[in-house]
């Protein structure tokens, strides 16, 4: 037997070899990162987006206090006017109530689609998947979470372990504090509502720290209980100002995970609705009830400062996390992203006899866009409509008439851009 000094050539030159290889593998990996940094290049950061809903701050009141956390993520990105409440008047005009706006966005339509009209929930089409459940069915792997004082966003809108939704699943909740009415004795001044957010952002903020789940939501609720109660008063200031500090708590948690995970986050902060002169009410459709306003970590594009809708959020979410849309579904999104490159907007339109009239805002006038008709609705019933291209339009005209052939009572119309789709629904004069 061989001691320690009595190695075979062969055996010690197996080993030289072998720390060589080594030596290689590690300065040749070192001097790739020194190649990526010394060209500004970064390596691949892992995606992830958090939203926030506080519920029915009206814009001029977010504007008028104090919100050092909310600036600090704005200053990031954007701060935007925004709006809910669908076409006034229209087709999707959308009552300007809390669960119908939180639908709205988790959705990416409004409620002549999704058919969330109340709080009661009672109804919802989940034809129309919410983000959840299309990020679930791209990346199975990845983790989502929701953190809220209301337990109905989890159980009723996403439609956690429902047959309708396909029995979705989320990974992480924290939630239902509300129908705990022995640790949380419900009181006509709302301490209970207040003590439970309090809780939900604490959880949220360790959550993400700890777990980074690559998908949440958070709903904070006291807010829309002082304005129902005090209108525009000290109270509602002094909730507001809290909500921030709330807020703050969940971003330096997010900050957290940027610096020691080198994760890029994108996170997005947004009211249900505005409330009427006064400050107490909502759910018509004055201007003051219809008014929101959306806070972004990331830069927005041009078409975000045009006052964009609670709809919005769902393809600019669906956009900065690389989730795939199938056709069909992405044809009914009434939002446009808030990230991407912005073709058209604002697209409106009627029948006349038996030509079809739009109207459009463009964003990039170079461009064109296929023009996508059906007279059915066959979506609404989980089935896929049968669209028929009747022409291509170049954007930068802003208008067009488009020859049907034949009259029609009504059509649903979808513009095909180079990357994406808008659609409207038109009906004859």
């Amino acid at each position: 037997m061989l001691n320690n000094n009595e190695m075979p050539r062969s055996i010690t030159y197996i080993a030289h070899v072998k720390s060589t290889m080594n030596y290689v593998r590690k300065t040749t990996l070192l001097s790739v990162l020194i190649f990526f940094l010394s060209e500004g290049m970064s390596i691949a950061q892992e995606r992830k987006t958090l939203f926030i809903i506080l519920d029915g701050i009206q814009r001029e009141l977010l504007e008028k206090n104090p919100t050092p956390a909310i600036d600090e993520i704005s200053s990031r990105g954007n701060y935007v006017h925004a709006h809910v409440g669908g076409l006034k008047g229209g087709y999707s005009e959308t009552p300007t109530i809390s669960a119908v706006g939180y639908n709205s966005l988790l959705t990416g339509v409004w409620y002549n689609k999704h058919n969330v009209r109340g709080n009661d929930i009672s109804q919802p089409n989940y034809n129309y998947w919410t983000v959840f459940r299309h990020f679930k069915a791209a990346y199975p792997h990845k983790k989502t979470a929701v953190y809220s004082t209301w337990l109905d966003n989890r159980t009723k809108l996403v439609g956690e372990n429902l047959p309708e939704t396909g029995y979705l699943t989320l990974d992480y909740h924290f939630d239902g504090l509300e129908t705990d009415t022995i640790s949380f004795p419900h009181d006509d001044m709302s301490n209970y509502i207040r003590e439970i957010d309090w809780k939900v952002a604490e959880y949220a903020a360790n959550g993400v720290a700890q777990k980074g789940p690559d998908l949440s939501w958070v709903y904070l609720q006291f807010t829309d209980d002082m304005g129902h109660k005090y209108g525009e008063s000290e109270q509602m200031d002094r909730a507001i100002q809290e909500a921030d500090r709330q807020v703050g708590l969940i971003w330096n948690a997010i900050k957290y995970r940027e610096k020691k995970f080198n994760e890029s986050w994108l996170v997005l902060i947004t009211t249900d609705h505005g409330r009427r002169k006064g400050g107490f009410d909502h759910g018509g459709q004055t201007d003051e009830e219809r008014a929101t306003w959306i806070v972004s970590s990331q830069q927005l594009n041009a078409y975000a400062r045009d006052v964009p809708g609670v709809v919005d959020l769902f393809p600019t979410i669906c956009s900065f996390m690389k989730i795939p849309i199938p056709k069909n579904h992405a044809m009914e999104v009434d939002g446009i992203s808030l990230l991407d490159t912005p073709y058209a907007a604002d697209l409106a339109g009627s029948l006349a006899g038996t030509e079809l009239k739009l109207t459009w805002k463009a964003y990039e006038p170079q461009a064109t866009a296929k023009v996508w008709v059906t007279g059915g609705n066959q979506f609404r019933f989980g089935k896929t409509d049968l669209y028929r291209l009747i022409g291509e339009i170049k954007l930068g005209e802003e208008k067009a008439s488009i020859p049907l052939g034949h009259d029609y009572q009504n059509l649903k119309v979808v513009l095909e851009f180079p990357d994406g789709y808008t659609n409207v629904w038109v009906k004859a004069d």
